[in-house]
């Protein structure tokens, strides 16, 4: 993402490169402390930023990311119990929100009500409700917000998407996304589950604006396998990987979504699927007859965690497990005489090579995203530019997500209503 023009707003939240940037954390959660703060902490001395404050509903959680932070900074840091709480102090600029899936639209809100730039983890938002409300509260305040998008920050991926983008690559013609796992603890809690107590935390604040039920440990603590508390794979891992069709092709969101799958093997009392596969159509509103297909697919009871995204063209494919271009699969010669047709093959590329300004770094680990993605958020709040996973991006990926879920939940196809911004299934609106 480019400059923008700063509006008035904007401009007068420029913080003066003298000026500390003092950051509160809504949530010490497991993603903060193990990703989220390592890439704040290669970067915060050098950009004068500071973690002043953190705020969790649960006694336990908020007394350790106080006590984690006070070492990690060296100085005291204010511990608060809720996020009113933390905004009533007025101590701090910016906030990292790593709270429950289905919070993190919300929580945005409450950060640039309160004056806060924010970084948002993803998903950006599980209701499309919660994905309009937060789209337009962040637009009208003129703040900083990084949704967790961190492919946006790699070095590889950027290359990718200035080589489909170029028109070097061709039309995508199909995507393959998929996410596999064999880990029958990914998203369980038990140990924490059995320390959490309801008079410990802030039930009634946990659920936000999701129906009443009565106090359940298990889905406070792991939300991932429970909707409406998260969509879980779509949310989770799916996110990611569409959030990548977007940018690498302009389009904002599917035409239709397809879902089928299950909870086939781990029977642990989750509610979201451990088997999922979920088919897209992408194209333009108003052509039907061009666009491309994509598939993503994901299993919990199989798999070495490499997720792997292919896009397809009629010359070959762009492969961002090995980073590499190759004519694979493109139309040879044999094929493509007999039709009087041109042969059309890809050259062999390294992704790394094709662009000057990112072939330094065309390292795809998670922490090197996380942390070049973090940076380029600090840089933000300061410049004031637009970050490269913008709120629109988080806004366009929840459309895919919301789609996904809706197409799970009823077995039917979900579409999406520009006029309404409304997900659609079987003619009327999807509701949770």
């Amino acid at each position: 993402m480019g400059a923008v023009a700063f509006s008035a707003k904007s401009y007068a939240r420029i913080i003066g490169a003298n000026d500390r940037v003092q950051v509160g954390v809504i949530a010490f959660s497991d993603r903060f402390r193990t990703s989220l703060f390592p890439a704040f902490n290669n970067h915060y001395k050098e950009l004068n930023f500071d973690i002043v404050a953190v705020s969790d509903i649960w006694k336990k959680r908020r007394e350790e990311g106080q006590a984690f932070l006070k070492e990690k900074m060296g100085h005291e840091v204010k511990a608060h119990r809720n996020n009113e709480e933390l905004y009533a102090a007025k101590g701090v600029d910016a906030v990292f929100v790593s709270s429950s899936d289905f919070q993190h639209a919300l929580h945005a809100i409450e950060a640039v009500k309160a004056g806060c730039d924010a970084y948002t983890e993803k998903p950006f938002a599980e209701t499309m409700e919660d994905n309009r409300a937060a789209l337009k509260a962040i637009k009208d305040s003129g703040k900083i917000v990084q949704i967790g998008s961190q492919r946006r920050s790699g070095a590889n991926y950027q290359a990718a998407a200035e080589f489909i983008q170029s028109g070097k690559f061709g039309a995508i013609t199909m995507v393959e996304l998929t996410w596999n796992v064999n880990q029958p603890g990914r998203w369980r809690r038990p140990e924490l589950v059995a320390q959490l107590k309801e008079e410990d935390t802030d039930w009634k604040r946990f659920l936000m604006n999701r129906p009443f039920e009565p106090f359940d440990a298990r889905k406070h603590l792991e939300y991932r396998l429970f909707w409406p508390y998260s969509s879980g794979m779509p949310g989770q891992w799916m996110s990611h990987q569409i959030d990548t069709v977007h940018w690498f092709s302009g389009l904002k969101h599917p035409r239709s979504v397809v879902a089928n799958g299950g909870v086939y093997f781990w029977k642990d009392g989750r509610k979201n699927w451990d088997t999922t596969t979920a088919v897209f159509d992408y194209g333009p509103e108003n052509d039907p007859t061009t666009g491309f297909q994509v598939t993503f697919s994901s299993r919990m009871h199989n798999g070495d965690e490499h997720p792997a995204e292919i896009y397809y063209a009629n010359g070959g494919e762009l492969n961002l497990i090995t980073n590499k271009v190759s004519p694979a699969g493109g139309l040879t010669e044999n094929f493509a005489r007999p039709m009087n047709l041109k042969a059309n093959l890809l050259p062999s590329l390294d992704i790394a090579d094709i662009s000057v300004k990112t072939s330094a770094a065309a390292n795809t680990g998670g922490d090197v995203t996380t942390s070049n993605h973090v940076r380029n958020w600090m840089e933000c709040v300061r410049s004031r530019k637009q970050p490269n996973a913008s709120v629109e991006a988080g806004y366009s990926h929840s459309i895919a997500t919301i789609m996904t879920n809706a197409a799970v939940r009823t077995g039917m196809k979900a579409t999406f209503d520009e006029k309404t911004q409304e997900v659609m299934v079987g003619g009327k609106v999807f509701k949770y």
